[in-house]
């Protein structure tokens, strides 16, 4: 049993893997075609054609996990989805399965996914390009050894991520913030003493910053939170058909005007939204106790 199972993991590893190729390979062509096209305005018209295909991607991704892995996902909370709509998605981060959960449980029924990357991977062959084309905004994320020495690279980090936000002013997206920063592992809560029982601490000040910059646009929030009963998996796990169940809790909220202000310069704005953020993620981390016990009292009948 164990050689079928590790025969699984390589045959959809090597399906998903030829999956992402032939998406990539048109988006690579089209992103190259939009970074030569002189006018910044004409670019624009790339952007339906490079989402079309990311949303073709999502399509035959969550095909092939429903169709060929075991996971059974249970799914709780009532949200009223829209693709015309600008949705701030935040979720606690443990696995790489994360992000396949996430695109499983919402499909197309959210606008364009994007996420923060590292500036480094820009320069990586296809990879770049294709991040670059699909409008990904990038970050340098200074060390805060880096941060200590020069506190204006602070400023720089947000003047970028307000720059790359204002792309999305024109089109509806969904722009997703891990607000842990890093996956959770035992180790890096006990090194934070983090006072949430299955979450590291928040990090409100990515999340307030991107509010900010961009000034209104964003109006829902998404707020997912991701149970694996049996223990946190890995891609590999996943894939070897080793996870069984998957509990999903999403809900949305309004994203006032009281959530907008300058984190870095407004003291009593940067004191209340930390105060927003602790109350969400207590919500959230009473939420995920609960969730594991319902999954565990599950698996036991």
């Amino acid at each position: 049993m164990t050689i079928l199972k590790h025969v699984r993991g390589v045959l959809l590893t090597a399906i998903f893997s030829t999956t992402i190729i032939l998406v990539t390979a048109p988006i690579v062509v089209l992103a190259l075609l939009k970074l030569l096209t002189p006018v910044p305005a004409w670019r624009q018209a790339f952007n339906p054609w490079l989402d079309g295909i990311a949303d073709c991607w999502i399509r035959v991704n969550n095909w092939q996990q429903a169709k060929l892995l075991p996971a059974h996902l249970v799914i709780e909370g009532d949200v009223h989805l829209r693709r015309d709509e600008w949705y701030m998605l935040v979720a606690n981060h443990q696995s790489w399965v994360d992000i396949l959960v996430l695109v499983r449980v919402f499909g197309i029924d959210i606008p364009g996914v994007k996420f923060f990357f590292k500036q480094s991977l820009l320069w990586i062959p296809i990879l770049g390009l294709a991040l670059w084309g699909l409008d990904f905004p990038h970050m340098r994320r200074y060390s805060r050894e880096q941060i200590a020495r020069d506190p204006s690279l602070k400023d720089k980090d947000r003047a970028r991520a307000r720059k790359a936000c204002e792309r999305f002013r024109h089109h509806p997206v969904t722009i997703i913030n891990f607000m842990e920063g890093t996956r959770f592992t035992p180790a890096k809560h006990a090194a934070q003493q983090s006072p949430y029982r299955h979450l590291l601490m928040p990090r409100a000040g990515g999340i307030a910053s991107t509010l900010s910059a961009m000034n209104g646009q964003l109006h829902q929030l998404l707020d997912v939170t991701i149970a694996y009963p049996s223990g946190i998996p890995t891609y590999w796990e996943y894939v070897c058909g080793d996870v069984k169940e998957i509990r999903v809790h999403r809900r949305q909220l309004p994203i006032g005007d009281e959530l907008l202000g300058n984190y870095d310069k407004d003291e009593t704005y940067r004191v209340n939204f930390q105060q927003w953020v602790n109350r969400l993620w207590q919500t959230k981390d009473d939420r995920l106790d609960k969730m594991l016990q319902q999954g565990v009292s599950t698996s036991l009948k």
